[in-house]
């Protein structure tokens, strides 16, 4: 951003979970800075987020970095934004959970408070903005929230729990779907790339591709009406990679169906996606905003 204005954005295939090296992170996460910077006159500060905890920019956890041992995480991975910050002249720099982000884009985009933002992308990043109009220091971790209470729910690979939204709102419920929809998987083909297969049949308007979308929008109305049990919620925003193209209009609907006719106590709350680019990147726009300058 310059002057409150974006300048730039591009989205980025990147699936970093199997890096055992700490140094492939610093490496992905700087190429995409200097990207950016080469559109800049100067770099006055930096914003970011990211899935996991994150306090004073420092990791305490998060699945990103799973493939990293714990004595490399301690090492390396901890104060790896710290570093980022000194080797671009230590100018202000905030890293905050991804969620909390997106319920700050939700919040910048609509002009709104009571927002509970999701994001559907490598995993489910949730967030939110109270009426008062500030992002809190809770621990917004949907990913880890069950919202599929039956014994043989699908279990994930990180956390090991049962039926928790990772699994039901992202590229890998995408990727866990295409099978029951009859969508073949080719071998050694990954997750991101995957979704790109489904996104591209969506776009030729296969059916297919259709009830994967629709099965995540019904996921979606449940989970929201479970949500609303513990957060004051009057808006809900969507994006993430999962939402780009026709496929998120679908996932929108459907959860929008679900609510009217299951949970009519809500039919007040606000379901929304925003445009194209901020479905793929308003994350980053709202990150940019964080850093206090001068």
């Amino acid at each position: 951003m310059s002057d409150g204005e974006a300048v730039f954005s591009e989205e980025v295939v990147w699936d970093p979970r199997s890096y055992s090296d700490p140094e492939e992170h610093y490496r992905g996460i700087n190429h995409s800075l200097k990207i950016a910077a080469e559109h800049l006159p100067r770099v006055d500060a930096i914003g970011g987020s990211s899935a996991g905890v994150y306090v004073n920019n420092r990791v305490r956890i998060a699945s990103l970095f799973r493939g990293v041992s714990d004595a490399e995480f301690q090492a390396h991975v901890v104060g790896i934004f710290e570093r980022l910050r000194r080797d671009w002249g230590g100018v202000p720099f905030d890293v905050v959970n991804d969620g909390e982000v997106t319920a700050l884009a939700g919040s910048m985009s609509l002009g709104v408070n009571a927002i509970l933002g999701i994001a559907l992308g490598s995993s489910q990043a949730g967030g939110y903005v109270t009426p008062e109009g500030n992002i809190t220091g809770w621990l917004n971790e949907l990913a880890f929230v069950p919202v599929d209470y039956n014994p043989d729910a699908a279990i994930d690979e990180w956390s090991q729990d049962r039926g928790v939204g990772a699994n039901y709102f992202s590229q890998q419920a995408v990727w866990r779907l295409c099978e029951p929809a009859g969508i073949p998987v080719a071998e050694g083909i990954g997750q991101p790339e995957q979704l790109k297969v489904v996104q591209a049949l969506m776009a030729e308007g296969d059916e297919r591709a259709r009830r994967i979308y629709e099965t995540i929008g019904i996921y979606l109305g449940y989970a929201l009406a479970q949500y609303a049990e513990f957060y004051a919620l009057e808006h809900a925003l969507i994006l993430g990679r999962v939402t780009s193209g026709a496929g998120g209009n679908i996932i929108l609907s459907e959860a929008r169906r679900v609510l009217e006719s299951e949970f009519p106590e809500l039919a007040g709350l606000s379901v929304q996606l925003p445009d194209e680019q901020a479905r793929r990147v308003g994350q980053s726009i709202a990150a940019a905003s964080l850093p206090a300058v001068g």
